[in-house]
């Protein structure tokens, strides 16, 4: 694979988020499809997947998210968003050990997602100790995370 290549890759990645941004998921799918060809990386199997799930393809998003694992299994990022779309489809149990290997990936720099994740299957499950918990370590962690914030607020006003 020669630099060139990769630089190329990379390019298409990069417009491929822009037209995501933009909501022409479309165009992104096509765009993220020809970088994976030039040169698979964990990242663009990681957006193509979320573009997915913005289609509505939520199988297909965590196959991408899978694929990505399998090319950087230190990838934080699709660990987390195959428990995010776990949890949408109200699949709790099954989004617990993906969260938690998301927290524990060496590469993977928003790690306050996966624990406000898990505080969100935790309060599903009942479990508010332990979503408070996750919510505050959401908090430790990126201290201006205004929706860890909101959540320990609303849990707060449960129990009173």
């Amino acid at each position: 694979m020669s630099l060139e290549q990769q630089q190329l890759a990379w390019k298409l990645l990069q417009q491929a988020y822009q037209a995501q941004m933009h909501g022409d998921y479309d165009h992104a799918v096509e765009l993220y499809t020809k970088s994976l060809e030039i040169f698979p990386t964990a990242e663009a199997h990681t957006f193509l997947g979320w573009t997915y799930h913005f289609q509505g393809k939520v199988d297909e998003a965590i196959a991408e998210c899978k694929r990505a694992i399998e090319v950087d299994p230190d990838f934080g990022n699709p660990y987390n968003d195959i428990g995010s779309y776990l949890i949408a489809l109200r699949r709790f149990d099954e989004a617990i050990p993906w969260l938690e290997q998301a927290i524990a990936a060496p590469r993977y720099d928003p790690r306050h997602f996966p624990y406000f994740n898990l505080g969100r299957v935790y309060h599903a499950k009942g479990m508010l100790t332990r979503a408070r918990e996750c919510f505050q370590q959401a908090l430790r962690i990126e201290p201006q995370y205004t929706l860890a914030r909101q959540a320990i607020e609303n849990l707060r006003r449960m129990v009173n």
